[in-house]
This record gives structure tokens, C-alpha cells and sequence, in this order.
């Protein structure tokens, strides 16, 4: 890759990846305003926003951030196994867009519910609570994610360091 294509490649992988922060932040804030509400308009706006925002907004960015972030590795020389970081971040990014897909299916249900003027302040209480938590607990990851992109803790993997040896030969 040339300079100038691998800094657009790396603009667009921080684009994706804090769009993903912060867009989980959003979702955050309304599962905790759908939860803690005693008012039906504020709980049915907020699984409707949550529903509209996941498939639009965080299960694009989360499929942009690990796609940019294969471009990112392949093609720089951190590369994708040479150092643990960059697989720890491969392995969040993997396991994070496999936990998300799941759990959009009940933020699904519960936008329906309440597009369907079906949804009650009392019902689903513990599919709500399990959106705050997992929410919060998106954010944990993502937050971790970033440190080791901007910290690079040092440490080759096997692979790394025969990579190593190799181009130094």
C-alpha cells in the first residue's frame, strides 16, 4: 500500500470503530432510558430508536470496523498475527459482531412491541435489563479495543517472531 491509501485505509478504520463506540453509547443511554421510564411514549421511542439504530447504524460499523481493520493489518507491518495486540483486537472485533448479530433478535421483538403500541412499562423487564447490561459491557470491549490500538503492548507471537528472523535475513 502507498502512504497516501494505507492513511485512508487507517481513517477509515478509526471512523468505523469510533462510530461503533459511540453509537453503542447512544443505544446505552436509550436502554437505560427505556428501562428506568415511566413513560410509555419515552419507552416505546427508545426500543424503537434502539431497533432503527442497531440494524442501521452499529451492525454496519461493526462489519466496517472489522473489514478496515483486516485491510489495516494485512497490509501494514503490524500485520494480522505477528503481534498479540492486533490478535487480541481481531479476536474482539470477531466475537463482538458474533454477540451482537444474537442479540439483535430481541432488540427486534422489543422494537416491534413497540411499534405495535404492544409494549408496556412493566413487560419485558428482564430482556431490558439484559440490554442495559449488555450494552454497558459493549462499551467495556470497545473501550479495551481502543486502549490496545493506542498503547500497542509490546509482544511478538511465534509467528511474529519468526516473521522477524526472516526479514531480517
Amino acid at each position: 500500500m502507498t502512504p497516501g491509501v494505507r492513511k485512508l485505509a487507517l481513517t477509515a478504520h478509526v471512523i468505523c470503530s469510533v462510530g461503533w463506540l459511540g453509537a453503542i453509547a447512544c443505544f446505552w443511554a436509550l436502554a437505560v432510558a427505556g428501562l428506568t421510564t415511566r413513560g410509555l411514549v419515552t419507552l416505546r421511542a427508545s426500543y424503537v430508536a434502539m431497533d432503527l439504530i442497531g440494524w442501521s447504524v452499529i451492525v454496519p460499523l461493526c462489519f466496517a470496523s472489522l473489514v478496515t481493520g483486516l485491510i489495516q493489518a494485512a497490509e501494514t507491518p503490524w500485520g494480522l498475527f505477528r503481534h498479540y495486540w492486533v490478535v487480541a483486537k481481531l479476536l474482539i472485533a470477531v466475537v463482538a459482531t458474533i454477540v451482537l448479530l444474537v442479540h439483535m433478535q430481541p432488540i427486534r421483538g422489543l422494537g416491534r412491541a413497540a411499534t405495535e403500541q404492544a409494549l408496556a412499562v412493566d413487560e419485558f423487564r428482564d430482556v431490558r435489563i439484559q440490554l442495559v447490561a449488555d450494552a454497558g459491557a459493549a462499551l467495556v470491549v470497545l473501550l479495551a479495543a481502543t486502549a490496545l490500538s493506542v498503547f500497542k503492548p509490546r509482544g511478538l507471537t511465534k509467528y511474529g517472531w519468526r516473521k522477524r528472523h526472516e526479514d531480517h535475513r
